[in-house]
């Protein structure tokens, strides 16, 4: 940073803080400050939908991996000729195919239905944060400049045109400061109003993409059905295994004294 830069950011830090405890009367604009509340409000809102958004699509990677590894280790369990060997088999074949499935919707459809226009739309934010800060920059130093005004007009200096050069400078920087001003006062709604073309198709693509998700998992795992008992002999599987767990406590062989 050049000498003259410094100079303009201790300037700027000094004009902010005597801002802050009174000592300089600071420019207002309330149609800005509202605007830039919702813009505020609107970049925190997105930035969180789009974080949430990669945690959905990591989850269901995540979930369907698991699957795949439970799948994998009971089919471990089973000898091939055992009775429950070819469902262990049906199983990881059926959660391998989900998987598959789940790989192709989330890398494909999720990313480019709901992740990339979030992304495209937060990409603006930079942008827009950067010439806030040379707005407020140019506030600063317009807010610095007629603090000098008012100081000379209060106690005159012997040079005369000090004041002449310091309503000039005040002037230029006012309309420097003004222009920015109007500009982003313009553009903030813009952008706020667009929010409308990349969210709610968005919006739209996540529930369609959950909804096709469920189907998807419903129809694979339904097709497993056929492998096992109805569900009243649930009960008696159950009764069973409690009975085997009762012998092996009587037998003194859990541990138990």
């Amino acid at each position: 940073m050049s000498w003259s830069g410094l100079k303009k950011n201790l300037s700027r830090a000094t004009t902010s803080v005597l801002s802050k405890t009174g000592n300089i009367d600071r420019t207002t604009d309330r149609e800005f400050e509202e605007e830039e509340k919702r813009f505020r409000s609107l970049e925190q809102k997105v930035e969180k939908l789009q974080k949430e958004a990669n945690g959905y699509a990591q989850a269901v990677r995540h979930m369907t991996g698991s699957q795949l590894k439970i799948a994998s280790t009971i089919d471990q369990f089973y000898d091939e000729g055992a009775p429950m060997g070819i469902y262990g088999v049906k199983y990881k074949e059926a959660v391998a195919k989900l998987e598959q499935q789940t790989q192709d919707e989330v890398d494909a459809t999720f990313r480019t239905t709901v992740l990339e226009p979030i992304g495209r739309y937060s990409a603006y934010f930079p942008e827009i944060n950067e010439a806030i800060k040379r707005r407020n920059k140019k506030l600063l130093d317009y807010d610095s400049a007629r603090s000098k005004v008012r100081k000379l007009v209060e106690k005159p200096s012997e040079d005369n045109t000090k004041l002449p050069r310091a309503e000039q400078e005040a002037n230029t920087l006012r309309e420097a400061y003004e222009s920015i001003n109007a500009q982003l006062t313009s553009e903030l709604p813009k952008i706020i109003d667009s929010r409308v073309a990349y969210l709610d198709p968005s919006f739209e693509a996540v529930v369609k993409s959950q909804l096709s998700f469920s189907q998807d998992a419903h129809s694979t795992l339904e097709g497993l059905r056929q492998f096992f008992p109805p569900e009243t002999e649930g009960y008696e599987l159950e009764e069973s295994a409690e009975g085997i767990l009762a012998q092996m406590r009587e037998l003194s062989i859990c541990g138990l004294a």
